[in-house]
């Protein structure tokens, strides 16, 4: 067969290798950024409120367990609706400024919350809703934690 033997350096750029070759200054290129700052502000309120109104219907439909709809059941899903989007958007702004303990603290305390009451809303027994937010609480905490701890210095600040 007519194959070329391997050459040294490798066949892309024979003669050269990686470890000589490098840029020209060691500044990293940073990625670009695909929307502009006014998409940003948008998405830093459209986002809270879209996950509000999911939740809020999540937590009347788990209400009624499959019975009527009702004014009360809307109030709930609406008031459910608009707790969570406001506690959403201020942990958006107040949780970046926290050390990376406290960090992870507040968004745990926040899902758990939201989870328990959600879970609370299907009729189970409370000590049954207790212990299942805590667990959700529990693995949220060593996931944020972890998220946190690997990309935020001990001050808050993140690692670039």
């Amino acid at each position: 067969m007519a194959q070329a033997a391997p050459a040294p350096g490798g066949a892309s750029r024979p003669g050269r290798t990686p470890e000589v070759e490098g840029r020209a200054t060691d500044v990293r290129a940073r990625p670009p950024d695909v929307f502009d700052a006014r998409v940003h502000r948008l998405a830093r309120i459209a986002v809270p409120v879209v996950l509000g109104l999911v939740y809020g219907y999540w937590v009347a439909a788990n209400n009624r367990s499959g019975g009527p709809i009702t004014g009360w059941n809307l109030l709930l899903g609406f008031v459910g609706a608009l707790v969570f989007a406001v506690l959403c958007m201020a942990l958006l702004a107040l949780a970046p400024r926290m050390p990376r303990e406290l960090h992870a603290l507040l968004w745990t305390a926040f899902t758990g919350c939201a989870f328990g009451f959600l879970y609370a809303q299907t009729d189970k027994p409370w000590l049954r809703t207790v212990l299942m937010s805590l667990l959700v609480s529990a693995a949220t905490f060593m996931a944020f934690f972890y998220h946190y701890y690997t990309r935020e210095d001990a001050f808050g600040r993140r690692i670039r």
